[in-house]
């Protein structure tokens, strides 16, 4: 391990290897609240988009904004969001638990909820550490009252890009309004759909369907796919430059050098076999973390790393009181440059995007090399990708025209079977199904036993055949989004009784 560039105090904590786990019980240890300087923390939370950045290596968008970023701090290249699925990887953000665990399984929009406004988060313990809280954008998640922000704007999702700069005008005027430390998370709609070639002159040169090429986890090329695609692009770009305007601020309130600076996607691209999936193309994101003097510029981690860490790690630099049973942990040693060891198995799931429409419950689980999917509904037709191909309706065509393996990747998403393993080193883009493979018998029983423990250890409600049964019966017919947000889920009180508290 490197020597540590973190002060005494927060070095301290980094090679304690401070974490909490559902199964082995202990709370995150703290920084003491006394520490002289305690930074700010700027948490910047892009839309539906993954690794598709300059400083990932992809060959058609230019982002030097957040290629500078990476440069002067620390690139993840092995992040993940819980769910694909703005609502649930937001609340697993500010809560440090998985879906499946505070109850925000699914879109806000639609009247899921978290199972008890008492769930502890971000906002509620860096305030009563003597933090200053804002949000700029939107929070999505319900209740939102649960989430005691002192400042606030921009609430909607703002999806048509209205008043774009209005992000790092409020952002300044929040830095500058006080000397305590801030926590401040500032949400662009960029790159969720609708994808818009142009804003405002952003970006100044965008790029057209013939200067991009499919993304390889696709399979397929259509002149849609192409279109859609390069908006998508443009959209990150644009993205890009109001990243820029927001730092521009930070440098102008005279707090950049005590301030972190995080940058993630809440999920992958609303495309084909991203968004509303466990796929890599679903679940794996951009993360990106500069903090001046304590990481260092340039710097690449391999670990694999939850969004359920943001919470523990912002515990540790605030000084917050801890907070028992997360499932996650502080990434303060990745920042120490350590640990040798940091975490075996990586779990992601999946529940509902909306109503029945995108009902296709899944848990996966990864290590280092090998990936294992389980789909709890197997054998019948997936409603969510019946809806991807409705609004996509260009690749069944080409999927029926492609190689084999393409047609049958389709065909698995089209009829889920239980299981699905691939190998990532081998085959990053998840075509080639290795489940009933014997030569990979030993790999897929030991990722059905990670699973199976990792479920049990955070309580998984959807382990009863009962319960899940009931959630099907609850989610499917429900189609309608008003019809959905005028009535009451249910699935609060038979998920978890004890903590539903509405």
């Amino acid at each position: 391990m490197k020597k540590s560039l973190l002060p005494a105090a927060l070095a301290a904590v980094a090679l304690s290897g401070c974490a909490s786990d559902p199964a082995a019980g202990p709370a995150s240890s703290t920084v003491p609240a006394t520490l002289a300087v305690r930074p700010n923390i700027l948490l910047i939370v892009s839309e539906d988009h993954g690794p598709e950045l300059g400083c990932y290596g992809d060959p058609f968008v230019r982002t030097p904004v957040l290629d500078r970023l990476a440069a002067d701090g620390m690139r993840f290249d092995r992040a993940y969001v819980t769910q694909a699925g703005c609502s649930p990887s937001r609340a697993s953000i500010h809560t440090g638990l998985y879906p499946s665990q505070n109850g925000q399984i699914a879109l806000a929009t639609w009247g899921f909820r978290m199972y008890s406004a008492n769930t502890p988060n971000i906002p509620r313990s860096l305030k009563a550490a003597g933090y200053r809280t804002g949000i700029i954008g939107k929070l999505h998640i319900n209740p939102a009252e649960a989430f005691p922000f002192d400042f606030a704007e921009i609430s909607r999702g703002n999806f048509a890009r209205r008043d774009l700069p209005d992000y790092a005008r409020f952002a300044g005027r929040f830095m500058r309004r006080g000397e305590e430390p801030f926590f401040l998370v500032v949400n662009y709609p960029d790159a969720h759909s609708p994808w818009q070639r142009q804003v405002d002159g952003l970006p100044p040169e965008p790029l057209n369907p013939e200067d991009i090429e499919p993304l390889p986890y696709f399979g397929v090329d259509t002149p849609q796919l192409r279109e859609t695609l390069a908006n998508h692009y443009n959209s990150i770009m644009r993205l890009d430059t109001l990243v820029g305007d927001l730092l521009a601020q930070l440098e102008a309130s005279g707090k950049a050098e005590n301030t972190i600076v995080l940058f993630v996607s809440d999920h992958g691209p609303d495309l084909i076999r991203g968004k509303r999936t466990v796929y890599e193309g679903g679940v794996h994101v951009p993360f990106i973390v500069r903090w001046p003097g304590q990481v260092d510029p340039g710097s690449v981690s391999r670990e694999l790393v939850s969004m359920v860490d943001l919470f523990p790690t912002f515990l540790d630099l605030s000084g917050a009181a801890p907070v028992a049973g997360l499932p996650g942990k502080s990434l303060l040693p990745i920042f120490a440059g350590g640990p040798e060891v940091w975490r075996e198995y990586l779990y992601t799931e999946f529940h509902a995007h909306g109503g029945g429409k995108n009902l296709n419950p899944q848990r996966a689980i990864r290590d280092d090399r090998f990936k294992l999917i389980h789909n709890l509904i197997p054998g019948v037709v997936n409603p969510a990708f019946v809806d991807n191909m409705e609004e996509f309706d260009s690749v069944p065509a080409a999927a029926a025209a492609a190689a084999p393996h393409v047609r049958a990747t389709y065909e698995r998403i089209r009829i889920p079977p239980p299981f699905e393993l691939y190998d990532l080193q081998e085959d990053p883009n998840e075509f080639f199904n290795l489940a009933e493979d014997p030569a990979h018998a030993a790999v897929f029983a030991r990722l059905q036993a990670a699973l199976l423990e990792k479920r049990r250890a955070i309580k998984d409600p959807l382990l009863d055949p009962v319960i899940l049964e009931q959630f099907r019966n609850e989610v499917g017919p429900m189609t309608n989004r008003q019809r959905a947000r005028d009535q009451e889920w249910r699935y609060p009180e038979y998920f978890f009784p004890q903590r539903s508290n509405r």
